[in-house]
């Protein structure tokens, strides 16, 4: 009973995560824009790497990441037309790199930077407090009502690229503030594995974003459990296992499809 009472928390923080990020996984998907949560997540824990060096507290750390959230937004709201001069994906790439190198490069000033590092990217999900979970909660089902409202025109904007600038910002910065709060619960390596890697099963099936939806929040739902068990039981760092599981789940399942399709073919 100690064990549930434990792991209550972080499993409601797995399941928001997997809910919300399966959601906009579908649009990255769509968009081909693969990598951008990884490049938006780790511009914005630069923000967290220099309030870290200036020593602020909760409240400065969370001011940089909105900061940082709203100026990655913008330039991301730009991705259309970036895409006219350059490829748009070697962009994100390069937006990634700089925004990691200068992380590393800020941290190695602090005296517990490689400690403030391995949080930035892991996260530390089993020892999250109940106000992190209604915080999260809350902008969650804000953000997640906004995008149900207004479903049609985002999904026009990610489909046709149907919208404008205006509606591109929103996109972007929506999905930016759900990453301030993300990466504070799991990590920006566990947050970008549950972007891409449930959507990503549920497309090996059907391309219907609502079905694409069920199939990644089930498998997403299942191996989080598998996960954060194993991980108290063995004493294991938790979004790295629940990453493994997830990045295991789809190789098989892609394994079995390739097989199948190939005996459809011999056929």
């Amino acid at each position: 009973m100690e064990t549930l009472v434990f792991l209550t928390y972080p499993f409601l923080a797995c399941v928001m995560l997997i809910f919300i990020h399966t959601y906009f996984g579908v649009h990255m998907l769509e968009r081909g824009i693969i990598f951008v949560d990884l490049s938006l997540a780790q511009f914005i824990g630069l923000g967290i790497a220099i309030s870290f060096l200036m020593g602020l507290g909760h409240g400065g750390s969370y001011l940089f990441s909105v900061g940082f959230a709203v100026l990655g937004a913008a330039i991301l709201s730009l991705s259309r037309y970036i895409a006219r001069i350059t490829n748009i994906e070697a962009f994100i790439g390069v937006l990634y790199i700089f925004s990691l190198s200068a992380g590393i490069l800020v941290l190695s000033r602090s005296a517990h930077g490689m400690e403030e590092f391995k949080a930035i990217l892991s996260g530390n999900i089993l020892w999250l407090a109940p106000g992190d979970i209604i915080y999260s909660f809350l902008l969650y089902c804000i953000i997640g009502g906004v995008h149900f409202v207004f479903r049609r025109r985002f999904f026009e904007l990610t489909r046709e690229g149907r919208g404008g600038f205006i509606w591109e910002f929103i996109f972007f910065l929506s999905f930016a503030f759900v990453l301030v709060s993300s990466v504070k619960l799991g990590g920006i390596l566990l947050v970008f594995a549950m972007l891409v890697i449930p959507a990503l099963i549920g497309r090996l099936y059907t391309k219907v974003p609502g079905a694409v939806l069920l199939c990644g929040w089930l498998v997403g739902v299942v191996v989080s459990i598998f996960g954060l068990a194993l991980s108290y039981y063995y004493d294991l760092p938790t979004s790295p296992l629940i990453i493994l599981f997830l990045s295991v789940v789809f190789f098989v399942l892609l394994l079995l499809k390739g097989i199948k399709g190939g005996r459809q073919v011999v056929l």
